[in-house]
């Protein structure tokens, strides 16, 4: 029976490497990740799980004439803020999927 100290060395190895996983997940869960548009007059702010925690509007950019062009502020910068979650959150778990086949994320 060699083979089932092999298998729980890989067992263990999976556990360690879940538990890695975990802890990557709730540090991104409390970051916080900005975005702005307009030269700064839009501002959203989000955590890692995508939640929007703040949006910030210059008033100059408060203009009842021109709704389309704050509400279009609004959404690239909400957008923006999104992508970097994203962009941050495959790049911390990617390390944990790379050589996988099919990935996990």
């Amino acid at each position: 029976m060699k083979g089932g100290g092999n298998m729980n060395n890989m067992m263990k190895q999976m556990q360690k490497m879940q538990k890695k996983m975990m802890k990557a997940q709730e540090e991104l869960y409390e970051m916080t990740f900005e975005s702005s548009a307009g030269g700064g007059m839009v501002k959203v702010v989000a955590n890692g799980k995508k939640e929007i925690t703040d949006v910030q509007i210059s008033e100059e950019v408060v203009d009842p004439d021109d709704v389309d062009m704050l509400q279009d502020l609004i959404i690239t910068a909400t957008n923006d803020v999104i992508k970097q979650v994203d962009d941050k959150t495959n790049d911390t778990m990617g390390q944990f999927t790379k050589g996988m086949p099919g990935g996990m994320f």
